[in-house]
């Protein structure tokens, strides 16, 4: 307590002199937090963090009355309170909990880790950033050639202690990042090795700052069925499909809806879903569209925008997913293992003609190119079956702009969006099947090379960010 009270008196201009370092903390962070979100920042200090972060409602705590009183006068917007972090006493829950460079200060991190429960519903992000710890000598001698403010002796805990220390205190890790080569602004040089230079694998491990991403450890609960579902099934010169699409779909949720979104067939596919939505009107909720633009995506947003279901999903009318295995899909999103859930088609053995060669090849150096981008296992990246809740999706729809309008499938738009909004991405592994009626409508190679453009694309809004 003693060292930051003196502290205090002069943190705002040790982070004024480092601010190339601090700024780019607050940078990544906003990069997750949309402007509707409420954040809460443990161990604020003089408050230049949460005073930089979006969100609807922003708090910050910190133990010592010195550092919130500076807080208070540079950011008056924010909410600060003088609060231990091993002792968390507020009346509401967060959507966003960022704990930055205070890991290694504290006595007892499980502790605090344990109070965060307090302020977390079910669906929190943490975001927790911390030294690496093979740049302990290197700030000790800044420390001592005055480089760097003087501190505390710290902890120096690495990314998998962080992680247990986590784990034990009820939440689980799905993401960690690391981020920073050099700390201080040289032109030129500092840009090039931050922002390319650091992203290589290998050199990756020796960035200065980590980021650990969090969220509470869901329950192993029996999934509810309290929310409606809308599935969506685009459907192209599918006519074949459309009555089996609607007999093999098991019945799961409080009510199912069926969204029809017909795309310029050239075979009766469109006469084919009004005749069945008119066969099957007394057992089942069937709306339909015709698409007026062109591609999945289109088709896609389309069905989503119909949609009234709290959960939304899309089938592939060509029924290489089966139905049969879309409540798998409710599960996990309902009990709250994953915020986005999609299907992994690489995982089992394939029928035969189910995939061609050159397709596989393909799927696998983007599920390579993926993991790296996303800083998670990604297996399969264009499997069709893509679930989430209608509220995120929502918030998707008005991030967009942050990517664009860059894909004509819809399924990068949907993964990088949720990427952004910081969502957990699970991946389940389905069997995939070989087509009974029509053809693909993918170009393995037009199209293929239009998946690696969008690759490059996403690598400057995501890992060159």
């Amino acid at each position: 307590m003693d060292y930051f009270e003196a502290a205090s008196a002069r943190r705002a201009a040790n982070r004024k002199r480092f601010s190339y370092y601090y700024r780019d903390i607050a940078r990544y962070c906003n990069y997750f937090i949309h402007e509707d979100m409420s954040v809460l920042e443990v161990g604020c200090g003089t408050g230049e963090l949460i005073g930089n972060l979006h969100g609807r409602e922003r708090v910050g705590i910190d133990f010592s009355p010195g550092m919130v009183r500076k807080a208070s006068e540079q950011f008056p917007a924010v909410e600060f309170r003088v609060m231990a972090a091993e002792s968390i006493v507020l009346d509401r829950t967060f959507d966003v909990i960022v704990i930055s460079n205070l890991v290694g200060y504290l006595a007892d991190v499980q502790g605090v880790l344990l109070e965060l429960h307090k302020v977390c519903h079910s669906r929190t992000k943490i975001i927790v950033t911390h030294h690496n710890h093979l740049w302990e000598g290197i700030l000790n001698l800044a420390e001592r050639v005055r480089l760097k403010a003087a501190g505390p002796i710290q902890n120096w805990l690495s990314r998998a202690d962080l992680a247990n220390l986590l784990y034990l205190a009820g939440f689980e890790v799905y993401r960690s990042t690391p981020r920073m080569l050099l700390p201080f602004n040289i032109p030129l040089l500092s840009g090039l090795m931050n922002r390319f230079v650091a992203r290589l694998p290998g050199v990756r491990h020796l960035c200065l700052n980590n980021y650990v991403f969090a969220r509470p450890a869901p329950h192993k609960v029996q999934a509810s069925g309290e929310y409606s579902v809308s599935v969506v099934i685009p459907a192209r010169n599918e006519s074949g499909n459309i009555e089996d699409a609607i007999l093999r779909l098991p019945r799961f949720g409080k009510t199912m809806e069926i969204i029809f979104v017909e795309g310029h067939s050239t075979d009766d596919t469109w006469q084919v879903i009004q005749q069945m939505a008119a066969k099957y009107r007394n057992s089942h909720t069937i709306r339909m569209a015709k698409q007026e633009g062109k591609g999945k995506a289109d088709a896609v947003r389309k069905g989503f925008a119909m949609a009234s279901g709290d959960v939304l999903m899309i089938l592939d009318a060509d029924l290489t997913v089966v139905p049969e295995v879309l409540p798998r899909f409710y599960d996990a999103l309902v009990c709250g293992l994953g915020d986005f859930v999609m299907g992994s088609r690489l995982v089992y053995p394939m029928e035969r003609q189910a995939m061609r060669f050159l397709n596989i090849l393909g799927n696998k150096f983007f599920s390579y190119a993926f993991s790296w981008l996303l800083d998670q296992p990604i297996k399969d990246t264009l499997c069709g079956t893509k679930v989430m809740f209608q509220s995120d999706y929502r918030h998707l729809v008005s991030n967009r702009k942050f990517f664009g309008e860059f894909d004509p499938f819809g399924d990068y738009d949907l993964i990088f969006g949720a990427f952004k909004l910081n969502l957990k991405i699970v991946e389940i592994p389905i069997r995939y099947q070989a087509r009974t009626y029509g053809s693909t409508n993918i170009s393995r190679f037009r199209h293929g090379l239009l998946l690696l453009k969008m690759c490059l694309f996403a690598a400057r809004k995501i890992k060159f960010y």
